[in-house]
C-alpha cells in the first residue's frame, strides 16, 4: 500500500490561495480516478478539485473554510501498487516516519494563518477573542468593520461550533454591521450661518479631509453585502488602475464583409459541425493574427524587466448569471483555425455559464477581449487584466449610413460598423504600438473574403 498527497492545483497565473468550500467525500470513501474529492473557491472560478488515483481517503488536512495554498496538501488517498506523482510510503517503522519532510499538520495550519495575516492589513485585532476564527472569517470581519466583540456574538454552525463563511455573511446580511451605524452615530449636523466670515478652520478640514465620505441612508434603503467573489473583483480592478497607466485607443471598423459572410455560411456550418457560428470566434482569429504582427503586445511587466510571451492565450470575459465575471482562455489561439476555434469559444462559453470550468481553463491567460456590445454598448474603456498590458473591447455591430468610396466616385450606403477600444498599459506600450495593433485588427476584419471557405 502507499499513499497519494493530492495538492491544490495552480488556479490561475495571479492566484496564489484558494478557500475551502466543501468536501464531496469523507474519510474512508473508494475514491475513482477524475471523481471530484472537494471544491474551493477563488477570486477567479469555483471550482471542483478531483483526484488523479484510485484508492481510498484517510485523511483530510483542512477544513470547510479554511485558505490553502496553491502546492499544499489538502488530501491523502491509499492506494493499491505504486502510483506517480506525490507518494509517501505507508510504512510503521518510527525511525522512518522521523526523517519525512511532511510538515506537522498543527504546524502547518500555524503557518498558513501567519502568512496570511502578514498580508492582510490589520484592520481588527482577534488575539483578545478565545475563539478560533479561520482567516477567511478574520478577513471577511475586517472587510465589514466587524469588531472582535461582535464576532463572539456570532453561532458558530461549524465543528465544535467554529464560525464559517456563511455564518458571517448571514450576520453581514441580517445583522447590519455596526460600522455603517458607527458612521451615522458619529455624523454631525453643522448648522449654517448666516455671518459670512464664519470658515472651518485649517485643523478641521484637515481631519474632515482623512474621513470616508458618509453614505446618506434612508428608512427605505436596502443593504445589499457583496458577494465574496464581488469583493475580490473589486479589489482587482482597483489594483489594476494603481498598478497599470491605462491609455486607449479607439477605431471605427466597417464589418459588413463580416456580416455578409456570416449570415450565408451558419446555417451550414451548424448542420456540419453542430455549433453555433457567432462573430466572437472570427474576433478571435482577428486578434490573434494581430498579435502574431506585434509580439510586444503580448508580454507582462515584472519590475523592471519586461516577459515576453511565447503563446498567444486570449481570455474572453464572459458575463455569469449572478452578474460577475468570468475570463476563461483559449489557450495557443493562433494555431486553431476557424472551425476549432469555433468550438472551443462555444464549449468555455457554455461551461462558464454553467460554472463547469476547470481551474487550468481561466489561467496562464496573456491578452484579455470583453465583448461590452453584448449589452448594447458603443464602446467602451475596459480595465486591463493583471499582469496582463492589454485588453480590446468589442463594441455593438450597428448599420450606419456611411461614404463608400469607388472608382466611379463616392456615394451613401448602408454599412455594417462597430468600434474597437483598446485600453494599454502605457509604461509599456507606447500610442504607436496600442495604435497600430487595433489598426491592425480592423484591416483584417475589413479585408475578410467574402467567399472563404471553412
Amino acid at each position: 500500500m502507499s499513499k497519494f498527497e493530492l495538492k491544490l492545483p495552480q488556479m490561475g497565473e495571479s492566484v496564489a490561495e484558494a478557500t475551502l468550500t466543501t468536501w464531496l467525500k469523507e474519510v474512508g470513501d473508494t475514491i475513482e480516478m477524475d471523481e471530484a474529492i472537494f471544491e474551493i473557491a477563488t477570486d477567479k472560478v469555483d471550482s471542483e478539485v478531483p483526484s488523479e488515483v484510485e484508492g481510498k481517503l484517510v485523511e483530510k488536512r483542512f477544513e470547510i473554510d479554511d485558505i490553502i495554498k496553491v502546492g499544499e496538501v489538502v488530501a491523502v488517498i491509499e492506494v493499491s501498487g505504486e502510483v506517480t506523482g506525490s507518494v509517501s510510503e505507508n510504512v510503521a517503522t518510527p525511525a522512518i516516519e522521523e526523517q519525512s519532510i511532511e510538515v506537522p499538520v498543527a504546524e502547518l495550519e500555524k503557518t498558513v494563518v501567519a502568512a496570511k495575516e502578514t498580508v492582510t492589513s490589520p484592520v481588527q485585532d482577534f488575539s483578545g477573542s478565545e475563539r478560533f476564527y479561520s482567516p477567511l472569517v478574520k478577513n471577511i470581519a475586517k472587510q465589514e468593520g466587524i469588531s472582535v466583540a461582535q464576532l463572539d456574538t456570532i453561532p458558530g454552525t461549524g465543528k465544535e461550533g467554529r464560525v464559517t463563511k456563511n455564518d458571517i455573511l448571514a450576520f453581514v446580511k441580517n445583522g447590519v454591521p455596526a460600522v455603517i451605524e458607527t458612521v451615522k452615530e458619529e455624523k454631525v449636523e453643522v448648522p449654517v450661518k448666516s455671518k459670512p466670515t464664519t470658515r472651518v478652520s485649517a485643523p478641521e478640514a484637515n481631519q474632515n479631509d482623512t474621513k470616508p465620505s458618509t453614505v446618506q441612508m434612508s428608512g427605505g434603503d436596502e443593504i445589499i453585502p457583496l458577494s465574496r467573489m464581488g469583493k475580490l473583483i473589486a479589489h482587482h480592478m482597483v489594483e489594476s488602475i494603481s498598478t497599470s497607466a491605462h491609455v486607449q485607443s479607439f477605431i471605427e471598423v466597417d464589418v459588413t464583409n463580416v456580416v455578409n459572410w456570416r449570415n450565408k455560411m451558419k446555417k451550414a456550418f451548424e448542420e456540419r459541425e453542430g455549433e453555433k457560428l457567432t462573430f466572437t470566434p472570427i474576433f478571435m482569429e482577428a486578434i490573434a493574427i494581430a498579435i502574431k504582427k506585434h509580439p510586444m503586445i503580448n508580454i507582462s511587466l515584472d519590475g523592471d524587466k519586461v516577459i515576453k510571451k511565447k503563446n498567444i492565450n486570449l481570455g474572453m470575459a464572459a458575463a455569469l448569471p449572478d452578474g460577475n465575471l468570468i475570463v476563461p482562455v483559449i489557450k495557443n489561439a493562433d494555431q486553431l483555425n476557424l472551425v476549432g476555434m469555433a468550438k472551443t469559444v462555444n464549449d468555455l462559453a457554455n461551461r462558464a455559464r454553467n460554472n463547469a470550468l476547470k481551474p487550468d481553463e481561466i489561467r496562464d491567460g496573456t491578452y484579455t477581449v470583453t465583448n461590452v456590445g453584448t449589452f448594447g454598448s458603443v464602446f467602451g474603456t475596459p480595465i486591463i487584466n493583471q499582469p496582463q498590458v492589454a485588453i480590446l473591447a468589442l463594441g455593438a455591430i450597428r448599420k450606419m449610413p456611411s461614404v463608400i468610396e469607388t472608382p466611379e466616385g463616392d456615394f451613401i450606403g448602408v454599412r455594417s460598423k462597430m468600434f474597437l477600444s483598446h485600453s494599454y498599459d502605457h509604461r509599456v506600450v507606447n500610442g504607436a504600438l496600442g495604435g497600430m495593433f487595433v489598426k491592425t485588427v480592423a484591416d483584417y476584419l475589413e479585408a475578410w473574403d467574402v467567399n472563404r471557405e471553412i
